[in-house]
């Protein structure tokens, strides 16, 4: 038997030995202390009232209905780790980072973080040893609906949702269109494309295109406005369905964003293949997802991965595992481009019909 007293003699490349790291794992924690501060904040609406005007905590606590001691400490605490930045004089304003989280900033991921970091998700994340032990998601255990049915029966998390996914597009969209040449496609579908934030990006970058978005029909009701406001209604046609069972068909380009990683792969499988039966042998399929890679070195992939396990038995995939996917699903793996964000664009071919 191991002596659990005996010395550690491992040791580190230059020869010396090593000691348990307490600090980094008080750090890790900390992060944790640090995502529910900021979700408080948000909640509270801290960004928006002190990019308005520089207010002290009573001020603050006054607006927000708040216990004045009680936010002072929240507000020390959103200053420390750079959300928001003290005067000196008792007043706080906003940062870069706090910035990011105003609901009045194009992009804002306000609402992202309300979702990932709200009761819901919070619960979900609570039972991942469940998840690990199970093999199954958690998310309807911790919350007593599935996730989707959740979404669409809860207004408020409904329309964070779709800002969220609008204000994450809007990181990912530019980086796709620099690493892609969506120049010679004229019609794309984009199947389960939201509200149609990002195939509002391609064509408003490209202006001799056409699209249809597919989603379900509560989802791409919520996007119209936003198709109107960006001037495409006369070139971005939203249809409400379920990509289990039909895709649009006509299309030159078939893109899906975010969407195969929602599903486990024999989900992902049937979604891929009603892609296939509504594309010609020409056409073309780019998925924008992240991509594991190989090795123990950190990358956003390896931690969405475990999101997507808890909320919806979903999985981000190494270049391989959407090899096989693919392939299964009637199309031919062409290339992975990465991208200046977390995501790749992964772009295959349909096998030629018999």
């Amino acid at each position: 038997m191991d002596d659990l007293n005996a010395p550690d003699e491992r040791t580190a490349g230059d020869g010396a030995p090593t000691r348990p790291d307490f600090d980094g794992v008080f750090a890790v924690v900390a992060q944790y202390w640090t995502a529910r501060a900021v979700h408080a904040g948000t909640a509270l609406g801290l960004p928006d009232l002190v990019a308005r005007a520089p207010r002290t905590a009573p001020e603050l606590a006054e607006l927000t209905g708040s216990d004045p001691r009680s936010l002072h400490r929240l507000l020390r605490a959103l200053a420390a780790v750079g959300v928001l930045r003290g005067d000196g004089g008792g007043r706080y304003t906003t940062t870069p980072l706090g910035d990011a989280l105003r609901t009045d900033v194009p992009g804002s991921l306000a609402s992202f973080v309300q979702m990932e970091l709200g009761e819901a998700h919070h619960l979900t994340w609570g039972r991942l040893v469940d998840a690990v032990r199970t093999g199954e998601p958690v998310f309807e255990r911790a919350v007593g609906r599935r996730i989707w049915d959740f979404f669409e029966t809860d207004p408020v998390m409904n329309d964070h949702l779709g800002k969220a996914m609008t204000g994450l597009t809007a990181m990912v969209a530019d980086a796709v269109l620099e690493a892609y040449d969506f120049a010679p496609y004229r019609r794309i579908v984009d199947v389960g494309g939201g509200e149609g934030g990002f195939l509002a990006s391609l064509l408003t970058a490209h202006p001799a295109a056409t699209g249809v978005v597919l989603d379900l029909p509560h989802v791409v009701e919520g996007g119209r406005a936003r198709i109107a406001g960006a001037g495409l209604t006369d070139r971005c046609e939203l249809v409400g369905g379920n990509f289990f069972e039909k895709v649009p068909e006509g299309g030159d380009l078939y893109t899906m964003k975010w969407v195969l990683h929602d599903w486990d792969d024999s989900a992902a499988v049937e979604i891929l293949r009603s892609c296939r039966r509504a594309m010609s042998d020409e056409a073309r399929l780019l998925v924008v997802d992240t991509v594991v890679p190989d090795g123990d070195d950190f990358s956003p992939s390896k931690i969405i991965d475990l999101n997507m396990m808890v909320l919806s038995g979903g999985r981000e995939r190494t270049a391989e595992e959407f090899d096989r996917l693919l392939t299964r699903a009637g199309f031919t793996l062409t290339r992975i481009l990465p991208t200046r964000s977390p995501s790749s664009a992964v772009e295959a071919v349909p096998i030629p019909s018999a």
